[in-house]
Formats: C-alpha cells, sequence, structure tokens
C-alpha cells in the first residue's frame, strides 16, 4: 500500500465539503481544549489500543462522503470509516492515519413503513433508539448487542452484530434488505431491492454486511421488521458445574424449546458485573455458572409451559434455586447485569477479549478446553456469552501476567483456542469481526483459496486499498 501524506491543499478542500466545524485535526483540538475528544476517534473497546488520525471528518450525508472518498482515492489517502467506536476488533482504528470518517451525522431515522413492515435508517442512528421507534408501532427490530445503547446501526452492520436474540431470530444480516453505499472510488450505489425475494444478480447487500468497512461506506439502510411479541419472562439458573451449565444449552433445544435468549455467565462475570452495577447478589459459594434464559411469545400461559419444560430438562443437572423473573422490573435487572459483564471486566483488569464460537452442543468441550489452556499457560479468564447460539466471549485476565507474557507470550494459547474452535466446527469469530486484533490467526479457519477470493474481491471494490486498509487480511 503506497498511501500519500494529507497536504494543506487537501484539508482546505474537506473543510469546504463539510464545513470548519466538523474537520478536526490534533492542532484544532489542542488549541480548543479538546484533546482528548480528539483522540477518543483513535481507539475503540479493543483493550489498550490508540492510533492517531491525521484529521477527522464528519459528513452530513452520501453526497458529502462520496466527494470525499472519491479525492482520498485520487490522492491514495487512507480511510477509516467509524461509527460509535464500540467495537472490540480494532476495525475502527486508522492504524495508516489518514482520514478518520465518522457517520456520527447521518443519525436520521428515515421511515417506518408499516404496511410493508420495513425501516429506512441511516447508519449513525444508535441501535436502540431505532428498536424504540419501531417498538413504539408495535414493530421489533431484535439484533441487540451488548452496547446497544450506543452502538450505531452502521457498525453493527460492517459486523454483522448479533447479541442475545440472536438465538432465535438471527443477526444484523438477516434483517437487511438493501444499502446504499459509497464506494472507494466515490461512486454511490443501492446494493439490491426493497424486496424479501431478490434473485438478481450477485448478492452484493449481504456481501457489504460484515465487510468491517474495507469495501466502502454505508450511507442509508434498509431493513425488515416483524411484529413484536407481547410477552416474556426471564430465568436466571444457578450450576454448581460449569460445564454443565454448557451441556444444559443443547439439551433445553431438543427438548423442543427455542428461548428468545439464552446467555451463560460464569461466576466472576456475574459477580463482577453486579458488583459494578451496585446490584445486591448474594451466591451461594458452590454456584460456579449461570444460565439466564428469555422466553418471549404473545401468550403468557404458553410461556409458563414452556418454562415448565425448562424445568423438566433441567432437573437432571446439579443447580441450585432458580429464579423466575416475570416483571418488568426483574427482567430489566438481571438482563442490565448480562448486559454490563464486558464494563465491569474492563472496569476490573486489562483483558483480552476472544469472541470464540463453535456449534453449541460443543459449547462443553470448548469452555473445558479454554480453562486448559489458561492454566497450562498461567493465566485466568472470565467466560460469557450467547450460549444458545454457541457464541461465548473468553475475556483473558492480565493479573499479575508480565508485558512479555501480556504482550506477546498470549498468541500461541489464543491461536491454540482457535484451533480447538476449529476443530469443533466452530470459527474464531462469531459477532465481532476480525479487524485488527484477530488478523494473524485468520489462516486458523480460512485457507488461502478463500483469502485469495476475498482478497481478489477487495481490489474490485477498492483498487487502490484505501478502504480501512490493514484490516483482516
Amino acid at each position: 500500500m503506497n498511501f500519500q501524506p494529507l497536504t494543506p491543499e487537501l484539508l482546505v478542500a474537506f473543510e469546504a465539503i463539510v464545513g470548519p466545524a466538523h474537520l478536526f485535526t490534533a492542532q484544532r483540538a489542542e488549541a480548543a481544549a479538546t484533546a482528548d475528544a480528539y483522540a477518543d476517534y483513535g481507539r475503540d473497546h479493543t483493550e489498550d489500543l490508540h492510533f492517531a488520525p491525521d484529521v477527522v471528518l464528519r459528513p452530513a450525508n452520501a453526497e458529502e462522503i462520496s466527494q470525499i472518498v472519491r479525492l482520498c482515492h485520487q490522492h491514495h489517502i487512507p480511510v477509516t470509516p467509524r461509527g460509535a467506536g464500540t467495537g472490540l476488533s480494532g476495525g475502527a482504528l486508522p492504524i495508516h492515519h489518514g482520514v478518520v470518517l465518522s457517520t456520527e451525522r447521518l443519525n436520521k431515522i428515515i421511515e417506518i413503513d408499516e404496511r410493508n413492515l420495513q425501516a429506512t435508517v441511516e447508519p449513525g442512528v444508535i441501535n436502540q433508539v431505532f428498536q424504540e421507534a419501531v417498538q413504539a408501532k408495535g414493530l421489533f427490530y431484535p439484533p441487540d448487542p451488548a452496547s446497544k445503547g450506543s452502538c450505531f446501526l452502521g457498525g453493527n452492520l460492517s459486523q454483522s452484530s448479533g447479541g442475545p436474540k440472536a438465538v432465535k431470530y438471527g443477526v444484523t444480516k438477516d434483517y437487511v434488505l438493501n444499502l446504499q453505499v459509497v464506494l472507494p472510488t466515490g461512486d454511490i450505489i443501492w446494493t439490491g431491492a426493497n424486496v424479501l425475494k431478490n434473485a438478481t444478480g450477485y448478492n452484493l447487500t449481504q456481501l457489504m454486511v460484515g465487510s468491517e468497512g474495507t469495501l466502502g461506506i454505508i450511507t442509508r439502510v434498509v431493513f425488515r421488521l416483524i411484529p413484536h411479541p407481547k410477552q416474556d419472562i426471564v430465568l436466571l439458573v444457578p450450576f454448581r458445574d460449569q460445564t454443565q451449565a454448557a451441556a444444559a444449552v443443547s439439551e433445553i433445544f431438543r427438548a423442543g424449546i427455542v428461548p428468545s435468549g439464552m446467555e451463560f455467565m460464569e461466576r466472576e462475570a456475574i459477580e463482577w458485573s453486579a458488583r459494578y452495577l451496585n446490584i445486591p447478589l448474594n451466591l451461594p459459594p458452590d454456584i460456579t455458572a449461570h444460565l439466564l434464559i428469555e422466553l418471549d411469545g404473545n401468550e403468557l400461559e404458553q410461556l409458563y409451559k414452556d418454562a415448565e419444560l425448562v424445568y423438566g430438562v433441567l432437573e437432571k443437572y446439579d443447580i441450585g434455586e432458580i429464579l423466575l423473573a416475570d416483571t418488568a422490573t426483574q427482567k430489566e435487572e438481571l438482563w442490565k447485569i448480562r448486559r454490563n459483564v464486558g464494563n465491569a471486566v474492563r472496569y476490573n483488569s486489562v483483558y483480552k477479549e476472544e469472541d470464540t464460537v463453535v456449534p453449541r452442543a460443543e459449547l462443553p468441550t470448548l469452555l473445558k478446553g479454554v480453562k486448559e489452556i489458561g492454566q497450562r499457560y498461567g493465566f485466568t479468564s472470565v467466560c460469557y456469552g450467547h450460549a444458545g447460539d454457541g457464541n461465548l466471549h473468553v475475556n483473558i485476565i492480565r493479573g499479575d501476567l508480565d508485558d512479555a507474557m501480556w504482550h506477546k507470550g498470549l498468541a500461541e494459547p489464543i491461536r491454540e483456542i482457535f484451533q480447538l474452535c476449529v476443530k469443533l466446527g466452530g470459527t474464531i469469530s462469531g459477532e465481532h469481526g476480525i479487524g485488527l486484533v484477530q488478523k494473524p490467526y485468520i489462516g486458523i479457519a480460512l485457507g488461502e483459496a478463500q483469502l485469495n477470493l476475498m482478497r481478489g474481491i477487495k481490489s474490485v471494490f477498492d483498487p487502490h486499498g484505501i478502504m480501512n486498509p490493514g484490516k483482516i487480511f
């Protein structure tokens, strides 16, 4: 990649496009005493990494983005698209500096089409804001990452994010009908049509979803929606053996129950989160893990029948007293604990989070393997995640590890964890993406033939390699 430095003339051209209030450099930030805010554009939620952009631009629409990207294409300037910065794979880090292109001003819900159960939005809309807007009309957009209160829909699309509801309703890619995209050349295209069936040419829509900002910048999205379920109940199930908790997941599905949420939290995960939130939680000393199980539908009576079936499955395991949360306050509190596990881990210790995924029946083997690898290499881990779809987040805790082990020595045990995932029929990322930090391990999951196809696609979309360079490959 032969990138060129930004010139004063280019900065003048960028300023003419976005206006002086929406162009930031380190020098301007320092003069305005906003250096910390400017520095935030060079980091995300991935460990403690930071790369300073040369300039941050905040365009207002697709046309401004097109003009910016066309200039960057002509002058070989790297461009890093950015949403809310909540990613966990380093995908939004400007590792080659250049332009950080923030989508924060593209934050409009353009239309909620109740007749066709569709919505058209811009990428800077916050996930939860969108969910609440469609719910007010009796509709449902299920993908709900743990950071749904702050993450942007554009970032969710970039990683094809999941969340707890994925076990029943699917992930982001399952709700995308059509995308407006600014290509790395500056051209603006629509990738598909606003229809449920489309067999017209290659599926460019799904190619863009999960491409981590390497093929273009999404500027408008057409989502499909579904009716919102009217009722739900939540069960918190304590286990004395965490491997049994992982094993119970598959058994519940085999009993004919499809929960709308099925979350695994080992003891430290739920304890740290409850303490972080100052929520009283007295766990018996022999409890090592919990399953948080949500059932939803339109008839409460049917949900209680489903809960009885779940109880029947759980009777064969060594469990403690099950908490049935059926009030809004109880349910909200339990989900708040689960959604803040990542924040709690971050608060307690420096850590590395690995986003593993296997077929859900293999979860006990994966969990056991992670702990065994940790013992051999001398690190502890806090595990939690979306057990219903086999997605386990492994948080390696720094603790007393020295710099050499933390910065270089963990590469081999992480590799072993990923090799175990692939051996079990899984892969190295379920929802966080490859980005920067998983890039060294992609060869574990994908062969050269697959990688060469992907590199070829990248070169067709982005002949100068300017779009989020240095990610995935």
